[in-house]
């Protein structure tokens, strides 16, 4: 049974079918959930109807396309409606995205029309954090106790009367989150901090419950951010225990730091910072007037949940980056096919290839924040001219120094960025090509940037439907050949792109590298193969200790807390990072690791309970502190001078600064 095949259960569905097992049933259930995966499925309108044996069926039903109640999953075995058969098929099912929250929510925006671009997968980022401080912000994640979680009795006191003043002239304290948004914060740091006790092979059904149970009450307590990240664990945590392809441990490392990061800054945030923390189950979509738009280029987008469609990027004539898209499920044949059907936006008849080359005049639009366009009935919008990439407003995106594009691209794709921030994470460049490069997870082209920097190059989708990995081949070929690309910042310790986009080694007009294809009757010599560039010097980056840590946080993940508590002496790791100028580092990781390795005993010498809140503690610091260090080095990357810059642009971060 493939759990595509059955219709998403919302999250306070599974939790109270699980929590209804009793404790015998619960020791069987990650059982049942693999052998419930064995069985027939059909499907009958909203009714799925799973064989449990021969004589029994269970049937979930789904009006609308989604489980919302408990009566909705039956069974017809001697032990229902308390047979583990209801839960077992609650948890092999995806989990349903966040419904809206309740009416009697206060809305403090207005919301905008809904976007055309249809949401591939819900996602919610983190507050990113500033290298230049990440020393503070990394050791101000662990109390000095080491065990504190965020509470009631932790948030700031409301002032008072100022004296002087009248009640009317007092100035009004700070929003702060309530004692319910406290509570529901800390079962979220509970249930993270639990799975991360655990690892993925001990964080099964019953702890997956726990999360969707306090991702449920979030939601009710208007904390759409946190149980956002609660989800994403969840969704991460049935990949990786069903042996999903797609899967990898550094994206569920992102999400259980994310959902323990949020949950602990709710009882401490205030004003606009516990706006962030709390987040939104919608975007807002805000008014923009009118628009003169150019097209740069379109791209395919397929995403691991099945969905498939197209992305169209426009500037306006300040400079500005929007996007118009199409995405719905339908996985790379509908990406295909979308690029070629009218754009929904006004009553414009032009396609998303042609926008990708034309204009469009739009009047009465609407912006999301990270730059999408609305596609309300009040948005009129007509065909005009486009520009070309050398021509003004588009020439001035190449213009910007690269060093400076990427640090504007890496406060936009940090792992813990602002979810409602704005900016890009594409950059416009102007190379030279030098060759393919060949590494250890693949061949890539190698190019020559501004100020002699060498970048990497790098298909967007290894799909052979679409056109990236041929067009990449082919380029490889032309070595010497000076381009105009876009593409997309791939944080690494080297300056490194998925190339999205071209002008055409001709010289006449652009290629949207995932939809055209190049010929080699295009290139300036058609009959030269593939040119391998010689290794390049390693940079900055590639010469830090800090993966030293970064696999220790990345190793808790899957084996939990004992996987480091049997390490033994980190002396040498420690040492190692303290030569490389990261003394922090090597805080975290001594401090991570004897945090793992203590149990406690009481007076008969039997082990006493683990402390998960201080563990999962100085894990957090350590997760946000080497992700925040990994981000100032890629910068440093894209500098021709070698200096680490703060990711926010600020002052270099000097505990980021490797050895030279």
């Amino acid at each position: 049974m493939n759990a595509d095949r059955l219709p998403p259960v919302a999250p306070e569905v599974t939790a109270t079918l699980v929590e209804g097992l009793s404790p015998r049933l619960r020791k069987r259930l990650d059982a049942a959930v693999t052998k419930l995966a064995a069985r027939p499925v059909h499907r009958d309108g909203d009714t799925t109807t799973i064989e449990v044996d021969d004589e029994t069926e269970l049937r979930l039903h789904a009006p609308g396309g989604v489980v919302a109640q408990v009566e909705d999953v039956t069974c017809g075995c001697l032990l229902a409606p308390a047979c583990v058969h209801r839960a077992a098929a609650a948890c092999a099912a995806p989990t349903a995205d966040l419904a809206p929250e309740p009416a009697e929510q206060p809305t403090p925006e207005a919301a905008g029309p809904a976007s055309a671009d249809a949401d591939a997968a819900t996602g919610a980022g983190a507050v990113a954090m500033h290298p230049a401080s990440v020393t503070d912000q990394a050791t101000a994640m662990v109390p000095a106790s080491a065990t504190h979680r965020s509470s009631g009795t932790d948030s700031p006191p409301v002032p008072g009367p100022v004296p002087g003043l009248t009640p009317d002239a007092a100035p009004a304290p700070p929003e702060t989150a309530t004692p319910d948004q406290r509570a529901a914060a800390d079962a979220l740091w509970a249930a993270g901090a639990a799975v991360l006790e655990a690892g993925v092979d001990g964080a099964g059904a019953v702890a997956q419950s726990a999360l969707l149970r306090a991702a449920h009450t979030a939601r009710l307590r208007h904390l759409p951010r946190a149980a956002g990240a609660a989800l994403s664990v969840v969704t991460l945590l049935r990949a990786a225990r069903t042996g999903d392809p797609s899967y990898r441990t550094a994206e569920l490392v992102t999400a259980l730091a994310e959902l323990l990061g949020t949950a602990r800054r709710v009882a401490t945030a205030t004003g606009t910072e516990l706006a962030a923390v709390r987040g939104r189950v919608r975007r807002p979509y805000s008014p923009d007037g009118s628009l003169r738009l150019y097209g740069l280029f379109t791209e395919p987008v397929v995403t691991d949940s099945g969905h498939g469609g197209v992305r169209t990027w426009v500037a306006g004539a300040d400079g500005r980056l929007f996007t118009v898209g199409d995405v719905a499920p339908g996985g790379v044949g509908r990406a295909l096919g979308v690029a070629d059907r009218a754009v929904r936006l006004g009553d414009s008849a032009i396609t998303h290839r042609e926008l990708g080359r034309a204009g469009l005049a739009v009047s009465g639009a609407t912006v999301s924040p990270d730059g999408r366009l609305g596609a309300g009935k009040s948005v009129k919008a007509v065909t005009a001219r486009g520009a070309a990439w050398t021509e003004p407003p588009l020439a001035a995106l190449w213009e910007t120094p690269p060093a400076e594009q990427a640090d504007r691209a890496l406060r936009s794709t940090s792992r813990y960025a602002d979810p409602d921030g704005t900016g890009s994470d594409l950059l416009f460049l102007d190379v030279e090509l030098l060759g393919a490069v060949r590494e250890p997870g693949g061949t890539c082209l190698l190019a020559l940037g501004e100020g002699g920097v060498p970048v990497r190059l790098t298909a967007a989708d290894d799909d052979p439907a679409l056109a990236h990995r041929d067009n990449l081949a082919l380029l490889a070929a032309a070595p010497g050949t000076r381009l105009r690309i876009i593409g997309r910042l791939i944080p690494a310790a080297h300056p490194r792109l998925t190339l999205l986009a071209c002008s055409h080694p001709t010289g006449e007009g652009t290629i949207d590298l995932g939809l055209d294809r190049l010929r080699r009757a295009d290139l300036p010599d058609p009959a030269a193969p593939a040119h391998f560039a010689p290794p390049q010097p390693a940079g900055p980056g590639a010469q830090s200790p800090l993966y030293l840590l970064e696999r220790r946080v990345e190793q808790t993940v899957p084996a939990g807390r004992a996987a480091l508590g049997m390490l033994g002496d980190v002396t040498a790791e420690t040492r190692r990072i303290r030569r490389g100028g990261l003394p922090t580092a090597a805080g975290l990781l001594t401090a991570l690791c004897a945090s793992a390795a203590q149990r406690e005993r009481d007076h008969f010498g039997r082990l006493l309970p683990a402390d998960t809140d201080g563990f999962a503690a100085y894990w957090l610091a350590a997760a946000r502190y080497s992700a925040a260090v990994s981000e100032s080095l890629c910068s440093a990357a894209w500098n021709p001078t070698g200096e680490v810059q703060g990711v926010a642009g600020g002052p270099p971060a000097a505990a980021a600064r490797p050895a030279v």
